[in-house]
């Protein structure tokens, strides 16, 4: 079975990140969504948010499934017996971020561990949780940036009714 991973902290999951999650599903037997405990960072949703989230969003596509994880990225994938970890491109920047990720966790996990990149379809490549949230805690309209009930949650957590 050809299994993968796609990590992040989804937080929130947009459009661009399901593009990616769907696209995955086809090319993988099975896609493990892997919601990252980031202790560094102070997330708008929690990590079982994110993953109830996730859930949700993903419900159609069966050879999904959505887990949390924390610690390194390539002991996480041992454990998971994967091989390969999904990552999206936007941009030249992304790419120079990704792509020492991607040496890294080579290199850390004695070259069984490999990266396959996919490229943002061009709808999606100005999208970012952090634009989308911005965007949010202004009262903006994000209906083009995440699914509906991702948004309604969005703008509770700002306390912004619309």
């Amino acid at each position: 079975m050809k299994a993968a991973i796609y990590p992040g902290s989804f937080d929130p999951v947009t459009y661009g990140h399901l593009d990616i999650i769907k696209r995955a599903s086809y090319i993988f037997d099975e896609l493990t969504i892997s919601v990252l405990n980031n202790v560094k960072k102070t997330p708008l949703f929690s990590v079982e948010e994110r993953v109830k989230i996730l859930e949700e969003a993903t419900k159609d596509i069966p050879n999904v499934k959505i887990e949390s994880f924390s610690g390194l990225l390539v002991d996480y994938a041992r454990q998971k017996d994967a091989h390969v970890i999904v990552r999206g491109l936007r941009a030249i920047t992304d790419f120079e971020y990704e792509l020492q990720n991607a040496q890294t966790n080579r290199l850390l996990s004695k070259e069984e561990l490999d990266t396959m990149f996919f490229t943002t379809s061009l709808e999606y490549a100005y999208l970012s949780s952090t634009t989308v949230k911005e965007i949010a805690s202004f009262g903006g309209d994000i209906s083009s940036c995440v699914p509906d009930f991702v948004g309604r949650m969005i703008y509770e957590k700002y306390g912004i009714r619309r």
